[in-house]
């Protein structure tokens, strides 16, 4: 993406001190302050709701097993449910890494199969689901969509028996770039991470101890077999950062990209999908009639008077 553009290697445990991850140098962090900032956020935002506990959906990721260890770490591991939900055909690396996840913190865990869900609305084998026949057609995008809602179906209806918050796990690449579900993963009561670059999540996981065979592997959403996300959206973490800190975080102009190396092609297409996406960032627009409209000039802060649980 970008030409000449230098990478700084993070090094794993172990003799042979293995490359862990690739940070580009502008986008490390302090990640002592990072740690104090998102813990003391969570702890926060738990407190104003009126709650002492969380529940995320755990992937076997990176992101969602940095959310548990931080999660874990702010208000303790037996206050944090973590839920595996994974499809029939999700890897089995997935489940194992999430289970690792959770054998590490020592946190409560639920497993929930979606599969039926899923499989009871496109249908299977040959056979039509709630959907009708057009959903059996459906392609890999439509189911994965479709998963990521009914995993926050099935987290938001955990959350009621667990008597806790549900936490977001996603992280600001892929908020810029829109590769995310709206009303799926994208949907939670805060996110820990959201002002987090990829690579800053890789260092900042690093740094609390997520097993480094999450961090090392390929980032994927688990959504078909094989599926990661650099292959399929074409893009390679590291330079996609380093691409969107300058343009987003440094406003840097077009002209000035150019001239740091990053190419016409990659820039143009990164300013599509960071426009494309913005409906997903945003609260849904509502039409004004009355004199206070919600979202336009009836506001207040989340921690309003009052706005405590009892």
């Amino acid at each position: 993406m970008a030409a000449g553009a230098g990478h700084e290697p993070v090094d794993g445990g172990g003799e042979s001190a293995e490359r862990l991850f690739e940070l580009p140098p502008e986008l490390a962090i302090d990640t002592d302050v990072a740690l104090r900032v998102i813990v003391g956020f969570i702890r926060n935002q738990l407190r104003q709701a009126g709650f002492s506990r969380g529940l995320l959906g755990l992937s076997g990721g990176i992101d969602s097993a940095l959310v548990a260890f931080l999660v874990a770490d702010a208000i303790g591991p037996e206050n944090l449910l973590c839920v595996l939900m994974p499809y029939r055909t999700s890897s089995s690396e997935s489940v194992e890494h999430g289970r690792l996840v959770v054998g590490r913190l020592g946190c409560p865990s639920d497993a929930v199969d979606i599969s039926p869900i899923v499989d009871g609305y496109f249908g299977r084998d040959g056979e039509e689901g709630a959907g009708g026949a057009a959903a059996t057609e459906a392609t890999p995008l439509r189911r994965g969509n479709f998963m990521a809602r009914a995993r926050m179906c099935v987290l938001y209806d955990r959350s009621v028996e667990w008597g806790g918050l549900v936490v977001g796990t996603g992280n600001k690449t892929e908020s810029l770039i829109g590769y995310t579900t709206l009303f799926g993963d994208s949907a939670c009561a805060f996110n820990p991470i959201g002002d987090l670059y990829k690579s800053q999540v890789r260092q900042v996981a690093a740094a609390v101890g997520v097993p480094e065979e999450i961090i090392r592997k390929a980032p994927s959403a688990d959504l078909w077999p094989g599926q990661t996300d650099e292959a399929e959206a074409g893009f390679h973490y590291p330079e996609l950062d380093r691409l969107l800190f300058w343009m987003i975080d440094k406003r840097r102009s077009d002209e000035e990209l150019l001239a740091m190396g990053f190419l016409e092609a990659q820039i143009e297409r990164v300013k599509r999908l960071v426009a494309v996406s913005e409906f997903k960032r945003q609260v849904p627009p509502v039409a004004k009639l009355g004199p206070r409209t919600t979202g336009v000039d009836y506001l207040y802060p989340r921690r309003r008077p009052g706005s405590a649980r009892r």
